[in-house]
């Protein structure tokens, strides 16, 4: 079992009685980071990693532990002949890669925003990068993701195209949508996308619906090798949606094979996460339906895949569900018309030293899983995708505007294209009697 769980027993657990007697939290003095959450317990074993009190100005919250704890307890489970690496090079690449990929992406979306070649609001992932590429990065090409209205970087983890990505962004019809869904409407059949959404809690109950999808496949089409998982990633403005908890009961009752990602990044635009909810910690919500919760330090792509790992594999040997709380930070405002006036500059700074992908590249170097060259090699590989996708989004034409009726009906034959082939809207007679827009 992994050691990237910890485990403390400050609640009970599922199935427990009042009167059973636990062992109280776990409390050290070693600390490596400076997060708000208090680490959870999931029922996968004896996990057990030193965390630390806070100050009351945290309300008596524990910080998590980094990853260099983990490993120093990987050295003492694992025998002297074993590699005590988190990870293999060819893994630590993939993951320097991926999180590179989405960093410049959102930073070329900066670009092409302000200089016009983008509409509406554009919510950018810079600093979350450690949450999709490690858990986006262990799953199958038919396992589910649905995202938020941050969701270019899910995309890309996915195996959405660069290309499909900005274009659109660029409202153009080679874009995954065909330039209908824009920044918040990432949706690919193809990599088992289920879309971004605008609204928050909007895309849970479709990840349920897909999670459910999995289980009735295997349970009762008989489908035996359908062992499909869902990752349903979302903020924490959404967990005091009444959705999040819905969904969060019936995945329990079911035992449905989801994982629901809590992209912690301790502001809901403007409104501190401290501020907006009774107890912050959401990962206690877990336990209280019947499923582990689990705090992790979601700057660390290292303990972030550790943690994944073990709730993607509970969900696929039908295990049930997970919740799982990433503490992250974004490096930028709220959205890209958001002048990020509210938020402390010396926090912002705080995390800023916590780069997830500094810190990925201090590991791989200090390890010698690979060289300075190669990992230069690969930047100069994603600069070379972004110019591509650039231009290749700039040359693309725009939809047409007959494209506004398609995919709005179900029978195409049936209400809006007449049986001479032609929209009915461009029949006059049509919309007698209506006013017209």
């Amino acid at each position: 079992m992994s050691a990237a769980f910890s485990s403390v027993r400050a609640i009970r657990r599922p199935g427990s009685f009042a009167g059973e007697k636990h062992s109280p939290p776990v409390a050290s003095s070693k600390f490596a980071s400076d997060f708000l959450g208090c680490a959870g317990r999931l029922p996968f074993g004896a996990l057990s990693v030193s965390i630390r009190p806070r100050s009351a100005r945290r309300r008596g919250l524990s910080s998590v532990v980094a990853v260099s704890d983990v490993v120093k307890e990987k050295k003492l489970k694992r025998s002297s002949s074993s590699s005590d690496l988190l990870i293999t090079k060819e893994e630590g690449l993939e993951l320097y890669e991926d999180m590179v990929l989405g960093r410049t992406f959102e930073d070329m979306c900066a670009q092409m925003y302000y200089r016009g070649k983008m509409f509406g609001f554009v919510h950018l992932y810079n600093g979350q990068e450690a949450v999709s590429t490690g858990f986006i990065k262990l799953l199958k090409q038919e396992d589910c993701v649905v995202s938020t209205y941050r969701d270019h970087v899910h995309a890309l983890s996915k195996g959405v195209p660069a290309r499909a990505v900005m274009s659109e962004l660029f409202g153009k019809t080679t874009g995954c949508c065909r330039g209908q869904g824009g920044s918040m409407h990432m949706f690919s059949k193809e990599h088992n996308l289920l879309g971004g959404f605008a609204f928050i809690g909007e895309g849970i109950p479709i990840a349920t619906g897909a999670a459910f999808t999995s289980k009735y496949r295997r349970e009762v089409l008989k489908e035996s090798d359908c062992d499909h998982v869902t990752v349903a990633f979302f903020g924490d403005g959404t967990c005091n949606n009444g959705q999040f908890y819905e969904c969060l009961n019936m995945a329990a009752l079911w035992k449905l094979p989801i994982v629901f990602v809590v992209e912690n990044n301790l502001w809901a635009i403007g409104m501190s996460h401290l501020r907006a909810t009774s107890d912050p910690q959401i990962w206690k919500k877990g336990p209280a339906f019947g499923m582990p919760g689990v705090h992790v330090d979601g700057m660390d792509v290292l303990k972030v895949r550790e943690v994944a790992k073990e709730a993607i594999g509970r969900a696929r040997r039908g295990e049930g569900p997970t919740l799982v709380e990433c503490e992250t930070y974004r490096f930028r405002g709220h959205s890209l018309a958001d002048p990020d006036e509210l938020r402390d500059p010396a926090e912002k700074a705080r995390y800023a030293a916590r780069d997830p992908i500094v810190a990925l590249k201090k590991y791989i170097l200090e390890n010698n899983l690979a060289s300075e060259a190669e990992l230069k090699a690969i930047e100069k590989k994603i600069d070379e995708i972004m110019e591509d996708s650039v231009d290749f989004a700039d040359a693309s034409p725009l939809p047409p505007r007959s494209q506004l009726l398609e995919n709005v009906f179900a029978d195409p034959k049936g209400f809006g294209i007449g049986p001479d082939g032609r929209y009915r809207c461009e029949d006059p007679k049509f919309t007698e009697g209506t006013a017209h827009v």
